[in-house]
This record gives C-alpha cells, sequence and structure tokens, in this order.
C-alpha cells in the first residue's frame, strides 16, 4: 500500500469548505471525516492507507491525518472556525471560496496557505494578542444578543439552531423546513448513554410569546415521526404553551425560550463571548450572527 497515493492537507482544503457548507455550515469532525473523502472521491485503498511502524503516527490512516491539517489551516487562513467541542463553521471569508469557479478556490486557497506558511517562517514568537476596549457597560447583553437574533435571517437562525445541537451533543443534524412539513424546521440524533433517538426541532424568531397552538400544531406534524421534539424561540412561552408542552398522554416537547438560548449560546461560546476580571462581562458579538 505504500505505493498509493494519497491526497495531500492542501488537495483537502476545498473538499472540506464544500463539506461544511453542504451540512448548513457547521459541521462536526464525525461528519467532515465521512463526507469530505466522498466529495474528493477517495477510494477505499486510499482510505486504509495508515502510518507504518516506526512512525509516532502508526496505525493512523494517513487520510483522516491530513483532513485534520487540511482544517487547522483552512482556520490560519481564515475560512474555517472552530469550537472548543470540536464543531467546525464557515467563516465570511471562507465562504467566498465558495463563489469562485472550483479550481480558482482551490488555487487561491493554495497561495493563501502559502502566505500563512511563509509569516510562520517569519516568525519566532507568538502573534501578539490585541485585546477589544470596546463595551458598553450599561448595556444587557441579552437584550444586545436578543435583538441581534431578531433581525437574522431565518434561514440563517436556522443554521444557528443547527450549530447549538451538534455543539450540544446531537448528531446528524439537518434542516427540514420546506413546505408541507407542518412546521418542522429540522431533526437531529442524540445519544444519551445506550440509547440514541431523533428530535424534531422549531426554530421561532419571535418577538412576543409563543401560544399553546403552536406547540400543538408542531407535536402534529412530528406525528409518525418521533416522540421527542424541541422548539427554540427568541421570545417568550405562554402558560399554555408551557402546559401543552408537557401534557398526559402527549409526547413530550422541551420550550427554548429566549433567556435560556441567550443563556445557551453563551455557555457554547457562539458569538457571545466572556471576559473574566473582577466580575463577569458578556459581550455579543453581532457580527457573528450577520456571517453565519
Amino acid at each position: 500500500m505504500s505505493d498509493i497515493e494519497i491526497p495531500t492537507y492542501r488537495d483537502l482544503m476545498y473538499p472540506t469548505l464544500v463539506a461544511v457548507d453542504q451540512l448548513g455550515g457547521s459541521a462536526s469532525i464525525a461528519e467532515l471525516e465521512e463526507l469530505v473523502p466522498e466529495i474528493f472521491g477517495v477510494t477505499d485503498e486510499q482510505l486504509a492507507v495508515e502510518y507504518p511502524e516506526g512512525s509516532v503516527l502508526v496505525g493512523d490512516p494517513k487520510v483522516i491525518n491530513r483532513l485534520h491539517w487540511a482544517r487547522s489551516y483552512l482556520k490560519k487562513i481564515g475560512a474555517l472556525d472552530n469550537s472548543t467541542r470540536g464543531v467546525w463553521s464557515m467563516t465570511q471569508d471562507g465562504a467566498k471560496y465558495l463563489g469562485m469557479d472550483p479550481g480558482a478556490a482551490d488555487a487561491a486557497l493554495k497561495q493563501a496557505d502559502n502566505d500563512v506558511r511563509a509569516e510562520m517562517r517569519k516568525a519566532k514568537a507568538l502573534a501578539e494578542a490585541e485585546p477589544d476596549d470596546q463595551e458598553d457597560p450599561e448595556a444587557d447583553w441579552r437584550d444586545i444578543l436578543l435583538r441581534t437574533l431578531k433581525t437574522m435571517d431565518p434561514s440563517a437562525f436556522e443554521r444557528l439552531s443547527m450549530r447549538l445541537l451538534r455543539e450540544a451533543g446531537f448528531r446528524n443534524v439537518e434542516v427540514l423546513g420546506k413546505s408541507g412539513d407542518g412546521g418542522i424546521d429540522g431533526v437531529g440524533v442524540y445519544k444519551l448513554s445506550l440509547v440514541s433517538f431523533p428530535t424534531y426541532f422549531q426554530c421561532k424568531r419571535f418577538a412576543g410569546s409563543v401560544s399553546a397552538g403552536v406547540v400543538r400544531d408542531f407535536r402534529g406534524a412530528m406525528s409518525g415521526r418521533g416522540d421527542k421534539g424541541l422548539v427554540i424561540s427568541t421570545g417568550t412561552f405562554t402558560p399554555a404553551a408551557k402546559a401543552e408542552a408537557t401534557r398526559d398522554g402527549a409526547p413530550p416537547v422541551d420550550l427554548v425560550g429566549g433567556d435560556e438560548l441567550c443563556d445557551l449560546l453563551k455557555e457554547y461560546g457562539l458569538g457571545v463571548d466572556v471576559e473574566e476580571v473582577i466580575v463577569e462581562q458578556v459581550s455579543v458579538d453581532e457580527e457573528f450572527f450577520s456571517s453565519i
């Protein structure tokens, strides 16, 4: 197998961007390791090639290792970003490459990689960190965040919800929100210990309160598909909606309102930066939500 040619990490950079785009703008490592080789056309023989005895990576598949380096250098050139939980997401700079002819995009990515590597060779120390000093201490970060969320394009809010679910441990997250889906925007698989189950979700960019009818209609759309639902909203839920969500004899529907959504975005570091000084200071990265 030593004679089998393996794609370089540079060969895999553009297919990685395409894969992240196809997965809705964000993807887990497992999703990328499955989809990128398919997009590039990696063969089973190439996937089977491992590092030989004597290598520090002995036994590791070469293609999977090079996918790691492709993601790493895409991050260095600003085309991808990643969270501490291994979810990779497209940046505005990364999206620009997808607007190019594939051949031109591949060449541009390799040139950007050359430029970054040249800078790395020049650098003898870590890049200087430039702290941001721009915060309105009087502003409530949740108000700023909710205002930002409510101005997002509906499809962008769906992608943000997908990203949040992936960060929370869901697998195989996809958007289903087409006409005729009865309010179901997407589905993801959540694994709890030895059991996994599909969870259907609906995204509501809502300024007011979500009514019981919305929960009831969503549950009806789930009928025959699954027994677990989740409604994510920038607004609040009426008491009747909360009662309907936990009604005896009906599949439960979990509700995530605006305040809880803010806390989750803060917890997973999605567009919300936390600086701990004497007291916690939370800031909203509004550019994150406009670029998702």
